[in-house]
């Protein structure tokens, strides 16, 4: 049968295999050994001025070169800066979740951590917020202020304290599927009694205040009607 087309066979690459019977089994040849070449050689050069040898590349460079350079990858000169917290953001003050699971919960301000996110805490003993990492374009500042001063933080308490630990993966899926608990492992004693430290100096704090324990525990929310950006908190 005459090819298709210039250097195009009638069959395919299957049908040529097949009708070889290259499919009986694999070729028994040893194979080619290949021999590493130097970059250069050492050859000999007349004249008595020219050093009698030189060093000749095996393979001759090309002689074209492409018409546009290779672009190199841009610098980046940008240096990460903290975050800048919002001057109506500081240390005791009461603020407004607007998106999460417990949005619209009042929450107070403890510190900003070194990623710039916030961290509050209700206290969970009297809203039921824990310790919370949040952002600032998620809050609303109230003129609401509580004195923290001696409400001490303990250094734990950073980025990675709110981390997930990476469990274990395992090979046997049924037994994994079989095994397999409801709800999450819960919390270590430790960061139980960190919590309670701490929202027992905030409870200290809130029960000097008239009503604000009442406050806190109440839920924010707009009626139709109302202008949020005309309010003052």
């Amino acid at each position: 049968m005459a090819n298709l087309a210039p250097h195009i066979g009638a069959k395919s690459q299957s049908a040529v295999r097949a009708k070889r019977a290259l499919y009986k089994g694999p070729k028994k040849s040893a194979p080619v050994e290949v021999k590493e070449t130097p970059a250069t050689v050492e050859k000999k050069v007349g004249g008595g001025k020219n050093g009698e040898t030189r060093l000749v590349p095996t393979s001759k460079a090309s002689k074209y070169y492409p018409s546009e350079d290779v672009r190199a990858p841009k610098l980046n000169r940008k240096v990460a800066k903290p975050t800048a917290l919002r001057p109506t953001i500081t240390p005791g003050t009461v603020l407004i979740l607007l998106a999460g699971r417990y949005r619209g919960k009042r929450v107070v301000f403890l510190k900003q951590l070194d990623s710039g996110l916030l961290l509050v805490t209700g206290p969970r003993a009297i809203n039921g917020v824990p310790l919370r990492r949040v952002g600032q374009a998620y809050v609303i500042s109230t003129s609401t202020k509580l004195d923290i001063s001696e409400v001490k933080v303990p250094a734990t308490v950073t980025d990675s304290y709110f981390s997930k630990a990476k469990s274990a993966k395992t090979t046997d899926k049924e037994g994994e599927f079989f095994n397999e608990k409801k709800g999450g492992e819960g919390l270590s004693a430790e960061r139980k009694q960190e919590q309670k430290d701490i929202d027992a100096s905030i409870i200290a704090a809130v029960k000097k205040v008239e009503n604000l324990g009442r406050y806190l525990k109440a839920s924010f929310g707009l009626s139709k009607g109302d202008l949020p950006h005309a309010m003052q908190f």
